[in-house]
């Protein structure tokens, strides 16, 4: 397939991995467009169906989307993550559900219906490995954790359903390691400087990681190198 014949879309697109992400995309050449989303660069807001839907709706007037990648995620900005189930509150749960679950299951429901059936399409979206139920060994964390195993779930019933309409769609979630972000900034310390990750670096692994994986690998959760995280 040729740029002219596809497009590919970030969200979350003002954030440290997703921009990375978007410039990767648009460097690349392989797409005609890269709609790069964000509350702030295109007034799109993950917590809001209609706006969802209408960002959906202006995709659909181009190029065929190959790729939507969901490169948002909320861990504090309000609430640090919970030492032990004595800190848990329902408000601190309801909003990473919201952000990190809910949020990227709206934009599947309104951009997989554009994806083509003939052809490789990938919905990627960011995952944690502290959402990989089979390797917590360390508790706490509980809202981001959930929240995260949640999106791991989505993301697992997105692939069984996809694959039935879509015989060449991949979905899959993926783990960026510690980046230099952020999110991240409160929780470095102690991170070897060789596993924390600068934007670039970390965007362009996951990019490589996405070409790698095939039909079979759908719902899986993968990390920057490729590796499988168990569920």
């Amino acid at each position: 397939m040729t740029a002219i014949e596809q497009s590919a879309v970030v969200i979350g697109a003002s954030g440290g991995i997703g921009a990375a992400i978007s410039g990767a995309l648009q460097a690349s050449g392989r797409y005609a467009m890269v709609h790069a989303l964000s509350r702030a660069g295109t007034g799109f807001d993950l917590e809001d169906e209609a706006s969802i839907a209408a960002a959906a709706a202006r995709v659909a007037d181009g190029p065929v989307p190959t790729l939507v990648f969901v490169a948002t995620g909320v861990l504090h900005h309000g609430f640090e993550p919970e030492r032990g189930y004595r800190a848990l509150t329902a408000d601190h749960m309801l909003r990473d559900y919201r952000i990190n679950t809910v949020g990227p299951a709206l934009v599947a429901k309104h951009f997989l219906p554009l994806a083509p059936r003939d052809r490789r399409v990938v919905f990627a979206a960011l995952s944690a490995r502290v959402g990989s139920i089979g390797d917590n060994r360390l508790g706490g964390w509980h809202s981001y954790r959930a929240s995260k195993a949640a999106l791991n779930m989505v993301l697992r019933n997105l692939a069984v359903e996809l694959g039935r309409t879509h015989p060449q769609a991949v979905v899959a979630g993926l783990h960026p390691g510690t980046v230099d972000t952020g999110l991240s900034a409160p929780f470095q310390k102690g991170v070897k400087p060789d596993k924390l990750f600068t934007a670039d670096y970390s965007a362009d692994r996951l990019l490589a990681v996405i070409d790698g994986l095939a039909p079979a690998d759908s719902g899986g959760v993968f990390a920057w190198d490729g590796q499988r995280i168990p569920e």
